[in-house]
């Protein structure tokens, strides 16, 4: 997506440093402006007593949906509070933006909070390619990405191209539909 105009509305994903990403989105949020992180929930114990605690998946790292001329704006304004960085494209060397409907296939499993959902660094999505499908039924419907085989089930994964990737959990191949 080397094209995007500085007014165009599209999906940034963005690092910022020492852990400050739910401070940042809670910013957000109030600003109005859509974003995401991806979170799962682990299992603290403290004083012998366990607690559930819903946590970033991958810290410093969140997405923005806005324009670049706003989110330069908000750098510049908020740099020293929220020192947030583009994730760059090396080939191209221009801001990392994810297309809309991956983003969306993306949040639609990243927000469930799903045990069974794994979330794949750039190492481990370097699997041989497979078949693109959509999901065509449950919870998943909608999702479209590449059929693979994780842990000996059957997963759709969702791919944000240097970033990360998110397989969902099993789904039945009546659920399946091809891509073209």
């Amino acid at each position: 997506m080397n094209n995007v105009k500085l007014t165009d509305v599209v999906w940034y994903a963005l690092r910022i440093t020492y852990s400050r990403e739910i401070a940042l989105k809670d910013h957000l949020d109030t600003l109005g402006i859509e974003n995401f992180i991806p979170m799962r929930y682990v299992i603290i114990e403290k004083n012998n007593k366990k607690t559930r605690k819903l946590v970033p998946v991958v810290h410093n790292l969140i997405f923005i949906h806005t324009t670049r001329l706003a989110l330069n704006e908000l750098k510049s304004r908020m740099g020293i509070l929220y020192p947030i960085r583009y994730i760059m494209d090396r080939e191209t060397r221009t801001p990392v933006v994810v297309p809309e409907k991956q983003m969306r296939d993306f949040i639609s499993i990243a927000g469930t909070y799903d045990d069974q959902v794994i979330y794949l660094d750039n190492a481990e999505i370097n699997f041989k390619k497979g078949d693109r499908v959509r999901i065509t039924g449950g919870l998943f419907a909608g999702v479209e990405g590449e059929l693979v085989r994780v842990k000996g089930d059957r997963r759709v994964v969702v791919s944000i191209q240097g970033v990360m990737a998110i397989a969902t959990t099993f789904i039945h191949p009546s659920l399946l539909e091809p891509v073209n």
